[in-house]
Order: structure tokens, then C-alpha cells, then sequence
């Protein structure tokens, strides 16, 4: 096929998804402004925030070091820091985690319980792969008081 012949079917099929409406469409969605939303007073708000805020903490080379030490000072009950500390000592990974590395992102799901709340974390690593953890978090105090691959509830 010559270059004109190319440059015509170009031309068409731009003309062509724009009289559909496609390329206004593509361009609408692709800006569309997002929203995340929260209360202090939800356990997965509270777990999904401790989360976001210690990933970005443990990021920062600069400084994340002692936010990251506030941040779980704050979110986690007394003695499963002392706990995590151990676990750590242990593994030669960050116990919040549970891995050497820092993930590109992640995702809170609520996997419910009666007497405390228990989330499913997933971490999505550089290269696509996952880690699926689980995080209990009592709801009284809302304190983390347990971070394992399965909840105490065995899930």
C-alpha cells in the first residue's frame, strides 16, 4: 500500500470515530475528575487510610522513616506492635507488609466479622504480582491487632 493510500484510511477512520462520538467519549473519560471518601468512624476507612499513608510514608526516602514509626504507633494496639517488631526481627521484612519491597498499590476490601472488623489487603507489586493480606481491627478502640495472610477467624 503506497503512503497516500495509508494517509487516506488514516484520515477515514479518525473521521469516522469522531462522527461516532468515540473520540470525544475516549477524551471525557480519561479526565473524569475521581472521588474517595471516608469516615473516621469506619474500620476499612481507617485501615484503607493507615494503609495509603504508610505506603506513601515508607516511600519518601527523605523522612517516611519516623512518620512510618508515628503511623503505626498510632493505628496499631500496643502489643501487636511489640508483636510485629518480633515477626520482623524474625523475617527481615516490613511486618505491615510483610515483604523486603514497597508496592505500587493497593485495595481495602471489608470482609466483615461480628466482633471486630476484618479487611482483605491486596498490594500490587512493579511488576503485576499480588499479595493478599488480612488486617483485623477491633472496633472499639480502632486499632489494628493483627496483619497476617489469614484473619484470626481463619479467612
Amino acid at each position: 500500500m503506497n503512503s497516500k493510500k495509508a494517509t487516506r484510511r488514516t484520515a477515514l477512520a479518525a473521521g469516522l470515530a469522531l462522527a461516532l462520538g468515540l473520540g470525544v467519549a475516549a477524551q471525557a473519560s480519561a479526565g473524569a475528575p475521581r472521588t474517595v471518601s471516608g469516615s473516621p468512624d469506619d474500620n476499612i476507612t481507617r485501615i484503607a487510610d493507615f494503609y495509603g499513608a504508610y505506603i506513601d510514608a515508607e516511600s519518601d526516602l527523605d523522612s517516611g522513616g519516623k512518620l512510618a514509626t508515628e503511623l503505626r504507633s498510632y493505628y496499631l494496639t500496643p502489643a501487636y506492635l511489640k508483636e510485629l517488631k518480633a515477626w520482623e526481627a524474625k523475617n527481615h521484612a516490613d511486618g505491615v507488609l510483610q515483604a523486603q519491597n514497597i508496592p505500587m498499590s493497593w485495595k481495602v476490601t471489608d470482609n466483615g466479622t461480628a466482633d471486630y472488623t476484618e479487611a482483605a489487603i491486596t498490594l500490587t507489586w512493579g511488576g503485576g504480582d499480588t499479595t493478599k493480606l488480612v488486617v483485623d481491627m477491633t472496633r472499639t478502640t480502632h486499632k489494628i491487632f493483627h496483619i497476617g495472610t489469614k484473619g484470626i477467624g481463619g479467612k
